[in-house]
């Protein structure tokens, strides 16, 4: 007989699969349109709902960076960074719980020989090595989510090194997001928006290099990007 805290993993288990299911049918239904569409009528509880949305969404597998674009045109570059930024997390947070306690085995099917590359990064390096990451792009984030759930970081520091190693990225795509909805509207405010915009957009792909000149080689990185 199936004691109870196993039978609760079953469960979890089945409606992460699930998540992902749905997630995969309607993936190509999702954009920024969809989601301005399904958020204006909720009023004041529209930001609930968006980080929500965000952290299923990051579980599922499906592309975050229309939600962080989405938060920019619904709520402005500051409170959208915020809540693209804390249902990004949110989402990242649960992907790698369920690896840590439930899918183990599937994760590590998943990531195959770039896991390995992974856990000794985060071994040696600890939450370092988890912030690199966030602002390397050499891992998918969907699935560096829930492969970093079976290292041996500790959660507070996997949390934290993600929340802020995050921000530049998503007040970056959030500004696009806020820059086109201004272009719409039209008027010179536009056109300021989406000259900061390119601006952001240079500072973030331009600040890999300056994270690798200032941290030095690391050889699970190397690895990684010439996996990818």
């Amino acid at each position: 007989m199936i004691d109870k805290r196993t039978l609760i993993r079953v469960l979890l288990l089945i409606a992460v699969i699930a998540l992902m299911v749905t997630g995969y049918l309607f993936r190509d239904q999702l954009s920024v349109d969809l989601l301005q569409e399904r958020l204006d009528a909720l009023g004041f509880m529209a930001p609930v709902v968006f980080m929500l949305f965000y952290a299923v969404a990051a579980v599922a597998f499906l592309p975050g960076l229309i939600f962080t674009i989405a938060g920019g045109v619904l709520f402005g570059p500051v409170f959208g960074t915020f809540y693209s930024l804390t249902g990004a997390t949110l989402g990242a947070t649960l992907a790698f719980l369920v690896a840590r306690y439930l899918a183990s085995d599937w994760v590590a099917a998943r990531a195959g020989g770039r896991l390995q590359q992974l856990i000794k990064g985060v071994e040696r390096e600890g939450w370092r090595f988890v912030a690199f990451t966030r602002l390397v792009p050499v891992f998918p984030f969907n699935l560096l989510n829930y492969a970093l759930g079976l290292t041996r970081i500790p959660f507070r520091h996997y949390v934290l090194a993600t929340y802020i190693c995050m921000f530049p990225g998503a007040f970056a795509y959030t500004w696009i997001g806020h820059a086109g909805a201004e272009t719409v509207a039209g008027g010179r405010s536009g056109i300021q928006a989406i000259l900061i915009a390119i601006g952001l957009l240079a500072a973030v792909m331009f600040l890999p290099r300056l994270v690798r000149r200032l941290r030095g080689r690391s050889p699970e990185l190397d690895t990684l990007e010439k996996e990818n």
